[in-house]
C-alpha cells in the first residue's frame, strides 16, 4: 500500500514571516482545493527586489476522490497531513500547512499515476502607468482559478505530453547548436528565463512581457535586461520579444518620455510607472532596442513590427550616428564594472545597431536611408579596429592599449548577416580569449576576473570552431554544477573560484540560447 504526502506553506503567499493568513478548503467541481493568502491583502502597495508577492492566494488542487484527503495545519509536523482526524475547513494564523495525502492503494509492476495542482491567483500582477493590469490568463477579468484547474485536469495528459516535447526539443536543438554541455546549460536557463516575467496586457491592448531584475536593483522591463534575455524567445516565440519592447516603445511615443535615445527601464518591479533608474544608458538602450527590433524582423522575415516603431527608431539612430562610435564617459549594461569612457565593446554595441537599422530600412523600401546607414556603419566598422588595435586582440577602450574585454556585441554582426566587421577581428579575439581562461570561465575584461556567464555564450558564437565554442562554455558548465554558491542559476560569478559574485534567478540566462539561435539563422551544425 503506498500513500503519499504533499504539504505546501502559507509562507509562500507573504513577504514577512510575521505575516498573518487565512486559510481554507473546499470542494468545487470535481476538485478538492485547499487555498490560503494574507488577512491584509496589499495589492501592489510594495516595490522592491528582494521582495515576496504579499497578495493573492496559493492553492493547492487534487482530483477529488476516496484516496485524497486535505487538511490544514501548522508548520512543523507534516505527518499530521496523514492523520484521519478532522481539520477545521478554515485557519487563520501565521506559518500555516496546506496538507494533502494521496493514497495509491495496492501499487503493481506497472505503477500508477496520480497528480497534485499547484496555482497561484495573483489577481493584479502589475501596475503599468497608474493602471492595474491582471495577470494574461484572466487578462479581460472574466476567468477564474477554478476554471483554470479545471482545464489542467481536464488536459492533464496533453500537457503533459506537450512538456516532454518541450523539454526534448530544448534539448535536442542545444545539443545539435553547442554539444552536450551546452545543451545541459539551456535546459538549466530556459525556465528560470520565462518565469522572470510577468505576462499582461496593455491598456492598449498589447501583449507586455515584463521582467524583473531579480537580485539586481528590481527593476521592471529594463532594456539591457531584454538583450541578454532575448535569443530564447527569438529562437522558439518572437512574440514574447515583442511583449519586451512595447513598453519602452510606448513610454517614447506617448510623450512620457522626452530623450532622443530609449529609456533604461520601465519602474520598480511591479510599478511600472516610469524610470526608476538613477542614471541614462544612452549608447546602451538605443542600440539594444534598435537590434533587437531588427533580430524580430529577421526572426519574422519582415519588418512590420519596426515599421510600427520606425519614427521612435530613427530617432534613436540619429542620435547613435552623432554619439555612439566614441562613447563619452557613461554606463553600459555592466553598470556593475562602473563607468567609462570611449568603450570599444560599446562601440561595437552602435555599429552594429546602425547596420541594423539600415536592414530595416532596406526591408521598408526607404533606400536612401538605407544607403546612407549602410556606409555609415561600414565606415565606422572600418575606422573601429584601428582605434582598437591592441596587437594581439583589440583594447577595453579606445586610449587605453593595455586592456582588453569580451566583444560580446559583435555577435549580431554575425547573427544578422551584417557583414560589417571583418572575419579576422572575430579570429583575433577569440584566439586571445582563449588564452585568458580561468577554471570556471573568460574574464569580462582585464579589470576583475569576475565574469557574466551571459556572455561567455555569445562571445563563444564568434568562435567560427565548434572546439573553440566549447573550449569557451565549458567552464560555465563546470561552473553551473560545482559552484560553492547553491542559488538559482546565477549569471555573475568569480572565475577562479566558481563563486557567485551577484545576481541570481535572472532572466538572462535565456541569453544562453544564442548558439541556437545562430545555428537556426545561419544553418550551422557543429
Amino acid at each position: 500500500m503506498a500513500k503519499i504526502f504533499f504539504g505546501a506553506s502559507s509562507d509562500i503567499a507573504v513577504n514577512e514571516p510575521f505575516q498573518r493568513v487565512i486559510a481554507r478548503k473546499f470542494t468545487k467541481g470535481a476538485l478538492d482545493l485547499l487555498q490560503t493568502g494574507t488577512l491584509s491583502q496589499p495589492i501592489l502597495q510594495k516595490k522592491g527586489d528582494d521582495l515576496r508577492i504579499d497578495w493573492g492566494y496559493l492553492y493547492v488542487a487534487a482530483p477529488a476522490s476516496a484516496g485524497v484527503a486535505q487538511s490544514i495545519g501548522r508548520n512543523g509536523n507534516p505527518m499530521a497531513g496523514f492523520s484521519s482526524s478532522p481539520s477545521p475547513d478554515s485557519l487563520r494564523g501565521e506559518h500555516l500547512s496546506l496538507n494533502t495525502a494521496i493514497s495509491f492503494g495496492q501499487v503493481d509492476q506497472g505503477g500508477t499515476e496520480k497528480f497534485i495542482m499547484l496555482g497561484y491567483d495573483e489577481r493584479y500582477s502589475v501596475q503599468y502607468f497608474h493602471q492595474n493590469l491582471r495577470p494574461w490568463w484572466n487578462r479581460d477579468g472574466g476567468a477564474t482559478i477554478g476554471q483554470e484547474f479545471e482545464k489542467a485536469r481536464r488536459d492533464y495528459r496533453e500537457v503533459i505530453v506537450q512538456c516532454g516535447n518541450t523539454n526534448k526539443m530544448i534539448y535536442q536543438d542545444a545539443l545539435a547548436a553547442g554539444g552536450e554541455h551546452y545543451a545541459r546549460l539551456c535546459v538549466m536557463a530556459y525556465r528560470q528565463s520565462i518565469g522572470a516575467h510577468a505576462l499582461v496586457k496593455s491598456p492598449q491592448g498589447e501583449l507586455l512581457f515584463l521582467s524583473k531584475e531579480c537580485f539586481s536593483n528590481g527593476s521592471i522591463n529594463t532594456v539591457d535586461v531584454t538583450y541578454p534575455s532575448a535569443p530564447l524567445f527569438l529562437a522558439y516565440n518572437p512574440d514574447l520579444l515583442k511583449g519586451m519592447l512595447n513598453g519602452i516603445f510606448y513610454f517614447s511615443e506617448s510623450g512620457k518620455w522626452t530623450k532622443p535615445f530609449s529609456a533604461h527601464d520601465l519602474g520598480t518591479y511591479p510599478l511600472a510607472n516610469g524610470q526608476t533608474y538613477g542614471e541614462d544608458m544612452p549608447v546602451e538602450e538605443c542600440g539594444n532596442m534598435i537590434l533587437l527590433t531588427g533580430a524580430i524582423a529577421k526572426a519574422e522575415g519582415n519588418a512590420a513590427y519596426a515599421k510600427k516603431h520606425w519614427k521612435t527608431l530613427s530617432t534613436w539612430a540619429a542620435y547613435l550616428s552623432k554619439e555612439g562610435f566614441d562613447p563619452a564617459e557613461q554606463l553600459c549594461t555592466d553598470d556593475f564594472a562602473g563607468h567609462l569612457a570611449r568603450n570599444a565593446n560599446l562601440s561595437v554595441k552602435a555599429i552594429v545597431a546602425l547596420g541594423a537599422y539600415a536592414m530595416l530600412a532596406e526591408m521598408l523600401g526607404e533606400r536612401e536611408t538605407a544607403a546612407r546607414y549602410g556606409a555609415m556603419a561600414k565606415d565606422m566598422a572600418t575606422r573601429w579596429p584601428v582605434l582598437a588595435d591592441a596587437g594581439t586582440h583589440y583594447a577595453l577602450t579606445f586610449n587605453d592599449k593595455g586592456t582588453w574585454s569580451q566583444k560580446y556585441n559583435l555577435v549580431w554582426d554575425k547573427l544578422l548577416g551584417l557583414k560589417l566587421f571583418p572575419k579576422e577581428v572575430y579570429e583575433k579575439e577569440v584566439a586571445w580569449y582563449l588564452t585568458r581562461q580561468n577554471a570556471f570561465g573568460l574574464p569580462l575584461d582585464s579589470r576583475k576576473t569576475y565574469t557574466k556567464s551571459d556572455w561567455i555564450t555569445w562571445t563563444a558564437t564568434l568562435a567560427s570552431r565548434p572546439a573553440d565554442f566549447e573550449a569557451l562554455t565549458d567552464p560555465i558548465y563546470r561552473f553551473a554544477t560545482q559552484t560553492p554558491t547553491r542559488v538559482p542559476l546565477s549569471d555573475w560569478h568569480e572565475t577562479l573560484n566558481g563563486s557567485q559574485v551577484g545576481f541570481q534567478a535572472r532572466s538572462v540566462v535565456g541569453g544562453y540560447f544564442i548558439k541556437v539561435l545562430d545555428s537556426k539563422w545561419n544553418k550551422q551544425q557543429p
